[in-house]
């Protein structure tokens, strides 16, 4: 267990002004408070607040920073409390351990729920001070080196949390080391197997690559003695986890592996940089395509170096780093701990510049709603390599790898995004799918008539454009279905002789619309336009609301039937009622609207699906049918057929016969005989002497339908008889079943 001393030591080398005393004190409320204890590896608890402060410590962080890694769990797992620590030490402190136990103490329903409110919270939290969330990160990093001692099916989940999430996090932040350790700890349980072999491939390296190591060391040191230059060389195998992306990226085996050997040259000045640039490629011939410039342009989180890539003494590839050594010791503690100690003050990380990134996403995640598309996007965002891009002006904005002309508008404001209409780059008209590169100028066309489409979400790769493009789609179809949610009520009232503006005036349309577990009449308008509310429940509360002996009543005037021009609309309507008796939803209630498709025409004994329609209830298909299996998953509803009906189903089945003279008689005569119905049909004559009609015709179910296709079939100028699908192309698509 690491000693209190060891981190008091490590602390004062980097900030001779450090309050000791506060930290030590810190230190003991911790053990007071977590006395008796024990973690699951048999070690007393005291030792992950050690370990968490010795982190931090290592990370050059403050004194707030570090005496919060000691009491980071007093809150969440003793009797200690957020005012204890106030009083006790400072509001810095407290708000930050505050804000480190908030991130898990929310439960939900589903895992993925919890998940996603926690980084909400941790978001939240790190917007108002960064701390929080390099606190976090420390704490994580323990318990991912102590995560042998957890249930194999913890150590999954945990580890995959680590990966998705906290990797990148600590990478955005620029803790380098943080974030390579993660990722080895992370790899280690996720795929022991690759992990088990790369670090059996690397065991049995390592005596040649230390000799290669050192090697390659003494003719860089020679290089810079003779040109007079300050500096130290460092050699490195590249971490477990980063060999095998690599391999996995570009399909390569562990023995083909050459570039895995990493140098760093640690310089005093920016100019000797460039300088011992310019003398490693005379000495090594670069690889094309693999130099860059970190300097001039420095990465998200404020990382800088020259990067490049040359063949080395053994003619294999090696990657050379160039920085100095305040370059250095940003890219492998952060950008974070370089201010926080010299400040020692809480920071906003959205007031400050390098953390832009944090904004965007404090933004995007107010408005996006749905756990999953949360949890994607937000993978996707953290994981991005970045890209640079120029306006017109000469700005530059990172973006992700793979963006395009719409995440680059969307980056320079939401309404330029929202009426992006065309894009130039590098002086030419490019499609808004296009996908950017490093360096290039971007001009946005705008157009204050042209508006977010879906199709954007099919290509955009920030979380910005997506969220934003969403909010949008979100926005006009409430608007699309409050308007539809009107004209129907209005048109159902005009059938039963009800002005219903006029009677909706005459109620509180708060009251109203709490009838129905809503809070205003929009969101009424809105249910009914999706079909969530039947028109007949809306007017069955209204006369509930109103004078009995007013205007409305529940069904049409005097208990008698509609007008009579909606006499076939209303028949067709029961007809369709009846067959929508015979469906069982899952989890839905009685007063949902049922239709059913016309390009499967489902009937009983079919395996089916629901598909929920903007504004039309919902569609019954066959759960093979070619539409249902290009539909948005989140939109599919589990339904089944239940109890017997004898109203017959209508189906379409699609016979190729000889043409020869009464063929049309022997098909309708075995339709007769099994007692079904031809509702409509199509014939049509090939020049290969062959005929081919489609028939609607009406079955009971499933049994009959196949029965009497088998009884068709047995005809002997009848050649094929297939069941009809119509493709939502509108081609049909036979089901031989």
């Amino acid at each position: 267990m690491i000693r209190i001393q060891e981190i008091l030591d490590k602390i004062a080398s980097y900030h001779s002004d450090a309050d000791l005393e506060a930290i030590r004190k810190a230190y003991v409320f911790a053990a007071a408070h977590h006395a008796g204890q024990m973690r699951r590896s048999g070690e007393p608890y005291l030792s992950h607040p050690l370990a968490v402060a010795d982190t931090l410590a290592d990370l050059r962080l403050d004194d707030d920073s570090i005496i919060a890694g000691f009491l980071h769990d007093t809150v969440e797992d003793t009797s200690a409390t957020v005012q204890q620590i106030r009083d006790g030490f400072n509001d810095e402190v407290a708000e930050i351990v505050d804000g480190v136990t908030k991130i898990s103490q929310i439960t939900f329903d589903t895992k993925e729920e919890q998940q996603a409110e926690n980084i909400r919270k941790m978001i939240l939290a790190m917007s108002e001070d960064i701390r929080v969330l390099i606190v976090k990160l420390a704490d994580r990093l323990h318990n991912m080196r102590t995560l042998e001692f957890q249930k194999p099916e913890k150590q999954q989940s945990i580890a995959r949390e680590t990966m998705d999430i906290y990797a990148p996090l600590a990478n955005r932040l620029g803790l380098h080391r943080v974030k390579m350790e993660l990722e080895d700890l992370s790899f280690k349980y996720l795929k022991p197997d690759a992990y088990d072999q790369i670090a059996a491939w690397l065991e049995r390296h390592e005596q040649t690559d230390a000799k290669y190591i050192a090697e390659v060391k003494s003719d860089i040191g020679e290089m810079l003695n003779e040109s007079r230059i300050q500096g130290a060389v460092k050699g490195r195998i590249k971490h477990t986890y980063s060999i095998y992306r690599k391999m996995t990226s570009q399909s390569l085996a562990l023995d083909e592996m050459h570039d895995i050997i990493a140098f760093r040259v640690i310089v005093d000045d920016l100019k000797d940089c460039y300088m011992v640039l310019g003398l490693v490629h005379s000495r090594w011939k670069p690889v094309p395509g693999r130099f860059k410039d970190y300097i001039s342009m420095p990465k998200g989180n404020m990382y800088q170096s020259l990067h490049t890539t040359v063949v080395g003494p053994r003619g294999e590839r090696m990657e050379i780093q160039i920085r100095t050594e305040e370059m250095d010791r940003l890219a492998e503690n952060g950008l974070a701990s370089h201010w926080l100690y010299k400040e020692g003050s809480r920071v906003k990380a959205r007031d400050v510049r390098q953390f832009a990134w944090l904004r965007e996403m404090l933004d995007w995640q107010k408005v996006e709603n749905d756990s999953k598309e949360f949890l994607r996007t937000l993978r996707f965002d953290l994981f991005k390599d970045e890209i640079y891009v120029f306006t017109p002006n000469g700005d530059v904005k990172e973006l992700p790898e793979t963006a395009t002309p719409v995440d680059f508008a969307y980056q320079i404001h939401s309404k330029v995004g929202d009426h992006c209409a065309g894009a130039k780059v590098n002086g030419k008209l490019v499609p808004l799918s296009a996908t950017l590169k490093s360096g290039d100028y971007v001009e946005i066309i705008t157009n204050q008539n042209r508006h977010p489409s879906r199709d954007w979400l099919k290509f955009v790769k920030t979380a910005k454009a997506r969220s934003r493009i969403q909010h949008y789609i979100r926005t006009e179809e409430r608007d699309r279905t409050i308007a539809l949610g009107k004209d129907i009520l209005e048109k159902q009232g005009r059938r039963y002789g009800i002005n219903f503006q006029k009677a909706i005036k005459e109620i509180d349309e708060q009251k109203f619309a709490a009838e129905f577990n809503l809070r205003t009449l929009d969101d009424l308008y809105s249910a009914v336009g999706y079909s969530h509310i039947q028109t007949t429940r809306v007017f069955r509360a209204m006369q509930g609301l109103l004078d009995p002996e007013g205007a409305v009543q529940a069904g049409p005037p005097g208990g008698g039937q509609p007008p009579s021009e909606a006499g076939q609309r209303d028949s067709e309507k029961r007809a369709e009622k009846k067959k929508a008796d015979s469906i069982s939803i899952s989890g839905g209630g009685d007063d949902i609207l049922l239709r059913f498709a016309k390009c499967c025409n489902p009937v009983p004994g079919d395996h089916i699906i629901g598909y929920v329609s903007r504004g039309r209830g919902i569609t019954v298909h066959t759960a093979d049918c070619p539409t249902i299996l290009t539909a948005e998953p989140e939109r599919l509803l589990s339904i089944n057929w239940e109890g017997q009906r004898e109203e017959p189903f209508p189906t379409r089945i699609h016979i190729i016969a000889k043409n020869l003279k009464g063929i049309l008689y022997q098909v309708s005569k075995v339709l007769y005989e099994q007692d079904i119905n031809i509702d409509a049909g199509s014939l049509r004559s090939n020049v290969d002497g062959r005929a081919e009609f489609t028939l609607t015709i009406e079955v009971r179910d499933t049994v009959q339908l196949y029965q009497v296709m088998a009884k068709l079939r047995r005809l002997d100028d009848v050649l094929e008889v297939v069941r009809s699908v119509v493709t939502p192309e509108g081609k049909r698509h036979a089901d031989t079943a």
